[in-house]
């Protein structure tokens, strides 16, 4: 595994452009209980809405400072990642996002996404679970989105290497203030 910030190659963090990476679950789907009639889960799941705002920030950060460079990585087994490229298609997502398919990620564990991070070498990263993010230890930016409806309550103390957010548009902020300042 390649040290904290680096790459093989031995190109540092800053010496490359930045790339996002978003997980699609509680972040841009919005995750509501199971028994509930628009759960991704239940019986009607292309009626489960998309977190609020998630299209309009994901667009702009696409554009600009990402210029194109943000992939979906999301852990989701055969049914369930054919239901996501269901919605994000019934949603019109790549027109709206310019985040096109070419640009999905699935893996079948959580733990799984540290590689495709490292891969891609992706340097922002936001997700709704603690325990995913604790795994992408080469991603020098961690974001643990609140505001999807997550299964999962943020603990009380975040680690120094995290940083929550509860709206996108608070998200898409904090995002661009590390691209800003270098990260």
């Amino acid at each position: 595994m390649a040290a904290h910030g680096n790459r093989p190659g031995g190109d540092s963090a800053a010496e490359r452009p930045p790339v996002l990476g978003v997980d699609i679950g509680g972040v841009i789907i919005n995750r509501v209980g199971d028994d509930h009639d628009t759960s991704f889960f239940g019986e009607t799941p292309m009626r489960t809405p998309a977190v609020e705002g998630v299209f309009e920030a994901l667009a702009a950060l696409a554009a600009d400072p990402f210029r194109g460079r943000v992939h979906l990585v999301s852990k989701a087994r055969p049914a369930t990642a054919d239901r996501t490229l269901r919605w994000l298609a019934l949603h019109a997502f790549a027109g709206r996002t310019g985040i096109g398919d070419d640009r999905l990620h699935f893996v079948l564990e959580r733990a799984e996404k540290a590689p495709v991070c490292e891969r891609l070498g992706i340097t922002h990263f936001v997700d709704d679970r603690m325990d995913v993010l604790r795994h992408l230890g080469a991603v020098p930016h961690r974001y643990l989105f609140t505001g999807g409806g997550g299964a999962a309550e943020a603990p009380d103390d975040l680690p120094a290497w995290a940083e929550r957010s509860d709206t996108w548009p608070e998200l898409a902020a904090a995002i661009h203030r590390s691209v800003a300042a270098g990260g």
